[in-house]
């Protein structure tokens, strides 16, 4: 089972919530009134590092629904896959090998993308916590000092050169970026170890 998706929220500098959708928008709600209006408020998915968007009008009860996840369709037909279109640019040996392939080309480059998350879970997790740290901070942190020095360390997997160049960032920010990051700082840790 997939783990549930969190979110954290920051005003200015100071995080100001953080948990599961639901949680999340009912703190930002109540706060919503004392925070300065001159700050962004701006959210992110954790898992990813993404910044996100809330529709906070309204009553609480308003937000909640607006925002609330859709609820899967049950009955006949095809289930919600969350099947999102892009373009992918092959070549027609490529078109041709997928098209032979059963259960048609997207199957197949689905089955392919699974299997290839599968062979290397432990690098998986650590390029998803990069990413997702270096989402976050390229945000928050990327007019602070030192920022490409802490970027550079970060997919180096070094801590303490991370440290060092992090070390004036505002502290929530920085504690952050960290916990984000720890997967690749634990991975790097754990092949140093004797």
């Amino acid at each position: 089972m997939d783990e549930a998706i969190t979110y954290t929220a920051f005003h200015g500098h100071r995080r100001v919530a953080s948990g599961e959708r639901r949680s999340l928008l009912t703190q930002l709600k109540m706060q919503l009134d004392e925070l300065d209006s001159a700050l962004p408020l701006l959210i992110f998915e954790d898992r990813s590092g993404r910044q996100v968007d809330f529709n906070l009008r309204g009553t609480l009860e308003e937000v909640l629904d607006r925002e609330a996840p859709l609820p899967q369709r049950a009955g006949p037909g095809r289930p919600r896959l969350g099947i999102v279109s892009r373009e992918v640019s092959l070549l027609p040996r490529h078109w041709a090998w997928l098209e032979e392939q059963p259960g048609g080309a997207s199957a197949t480059l689905r089955r392919l993308i699974d299997e290839a998350r599968k062979q290397h879970p432990e690098q998986e997790r650590v390029r998803q916590a990069q990413a997702a740290a270096d989402r976050l901070m390229s945000v928050m942190a990327g007019d602070l000092p030192g920022f490409e020095e802490a970027s550079r360390a970060l997919y180096a997997r070094d801590l303490a050169r991370f440290d060092q160049h992090s070390r004036t960032w505002p502290a929530e920010i920085r504690a952050h970026v960290l916990a984000l990051a720890a997967p690749a700082f634990q991975a790097s840790a754990a092949s140093t170890q004797p």
